[in-house]
């Protein structure tokens, strides 16, 4: 019969392997999400290390014309030794010319291995959104398993976004082939669209 301390004792090795494997996860947003990206980073900080910050006005890069330049400031200044991007889809997300650059430096091969890549829905939008054309463009909707993107609604456990950060860590190897980043970056924001895609 097992005893309670070696019970105990289980559990604390599990509860440790757990925090080890959290991968770090730069959290792409728009601005007007803050409310709702805050408390899904709170509400599931135990399942990832967050990397919140992104592109702002306040940068020195973004009047660059320099493509390269750019995504390399922005690996260095804010994606840094994440593994993963959760771009955390709100209703304007699609046009904002930040979250653009950021998913292109995301998705960007050669120097770097790209970081895994995941699209939320926010609880505000439901089941469904204007999906960043970038993203849409990396994600196969017939298909998920022909494309480098996952797209979903959002997390009902922990759990369950565990599992999904881990795919798209596994997908930076065994799905890079799908990766599509040739198109230019926005220049500047684009106008927010009401149509939606839904998972």
């Amino acid at each position: 019969m097992v005893g309670l301390d070696e019970i105990l004792r289980q559990i604390a090795i599990e509860e440790s392997a757990k925090k080890a494997a959290r991968k770090k996860c730069f959290i792409s947003f728009y601005g007007g999400d803050t409310d709702e990206v805050n408390t899904f980073v709170k509400d599931f900080s135990d399942v990832f290390i967050a990397k919140v910050i992104g592109v702002s006005e306040g940068d020195d890069f973004i009047d660059s014309n320099d493509s390269d330049y750019v995504m390399k400031r922005i690996r260095e200044k804010y994606l840094g030794d994440s593994t993963v991007t959760i771009c955390m889809i709100g209703s304007c997300t699609h046009s904002r010319r930040y979250i653009d650059w950021e998913l292109k430096t995301t998705l960007r091969q050669g120097t770097y291995t790209p970081n895994g890549l995941i699209g939320i829905v926010l609880p505000s939008l439901g089941n469904s959104s204007h999906l960043p054309q970038r993203f849409k463009d990396n994600w196969n909707r017939d298909d998920e398993s022909k494309g480098y993107a996952l797209y979903r609604s959002y997390p009902t456990s922990k759990d369950q976004l565990m599992g999904w950060i881990e795919s798209a860590f596994d997908r930076r190897k065994t799905h890079s082939k799908y990766i599509s980043n040739s198109q230019d970056m926005f220049k500047n924001n684009h106008k927010c669209f009401v149509h939606k895609e839904t998972h």
